[in-house]
């Protein structure tokens, strides 16, 4: 008999009571970026108020040294924050999973010269390669994207390929083979979905990361522009004044801990789940 949904979600959140805290955190992180036009008392660039004002019951997060609502910018840079990282991290594991599906699946020289591209972007040191791309493509939100995607895509693309290099082994593969199936098919009906539980635990995990990064690059200023409610940028401003307003410190870095926090739970849930090694038996 098949369980009510609501009580498999029941059972998955006993079984796994720190990713279902970390769901409930993400939950709350999506819907202050979809509401946070509703959500914030005033605009996130509307730098209409006295500077430096620390929390009160008209500014709940204080104003920054511009004279803008703190918490008016932390639901905004929620929106940003959450944008960046779904975005890049979809693109770049896509194109490197894809990546390495098909080299390892082909095998041979494409492999192999597959493999030396992925160890060349693999040894440069992650932050270089970010701050490298953003100088050279200049400083906005789409460019912060396409320089975390590339940073992705390599470590799918490895993460895949060693997964399918097994699959294409198995018994399956070659019946599918023996019967003539073209290539593209046994890629598309065989292989690809018996990989989509690592390319999920791959999104999730790191949706996280990239949400580092980008504030990391905004804390540089070579991410967002520094008119945009970036928690990185928050930061940034924040540190000039972090004796006289530390509050302008504060609340951007528990925005930044707490999202990472509850996506790395949500994400260490889903992997456990979907490992047969660590799940156990569900009935």
């Amino acid at each position: 008999m098949r369980r009510p949904p609501l009580r498999t979600l029941g059972r998955l959140a006993g079984r796994q009571p720190l990713g279902a805290a970390g769901a409930g955190i993400v939950v709350v992180l999506v819907l202050t970026a979809v509401f946070a036009p509703e959500l914030a008392p005033h605009g996130a660039k509307d730098a209409a108020f006295s500077p430096y004002l620390p929390p009160s019951a008209a500014f709940p997060l204080g104003t920054d040294h511009l004279g803008r609502d703190m918490l008016s910018r932390v639901i905004w840079g929620a929106r940003l924050s959450l944008w960046v990282g779904l975005v890049s991290v979809l693109v770049g594991v896509t194109l490197g999973g894809l990546w390495g599906v098909v080299t390892a699946y082909v095998g041979g020289v494409a492999d192999s010269a597959s493999q030396r591209v992925v160890d060349t972007l693999m040894a440069l040191p992650p932050i270089i390669l970010a701050l490298s791309l953003m100088a050279a493509l200049g400083q906005s939100v789409n460019n912060v994207i396409i320089a975390l995607a590339v940073l992705l895509t390599p470590t799918a693309a490895r993460t895949l390929r060693s997964l399918v290099l097994s699959i294409r082994e198995s018994p399956y593969i070659e019946a599918a083979r023996a019967v003539g199936c073209p290539h593209w098919r046994v890629i598309a009906l065989h292989v690809l979905p018996n990989t989509l539980a690592t390319y999920i635990v791959l999104v999730t995990v790191n949706i996280s990361y990239a949400i580092v990064v980008e504030a990391s690059l905004s804390f540089l200023g070579l991410g967002a522009p520094p008119d945009e409610p970036s928690w990185g940028a928050m930061l940034t401003a924040g540190t000039q004044a972090l004796e006289s307003a530390p509050w302008m410190f504060l609340f951007p870095g528990l925005a930044i801990s707490v999202t990472v926090f509850g996506l790395n739970l949500l994400g260490d849930a889903i992997r456990d789940l979907t490992d047969p090694r660590l799940r156990g038996g569900l009935g």
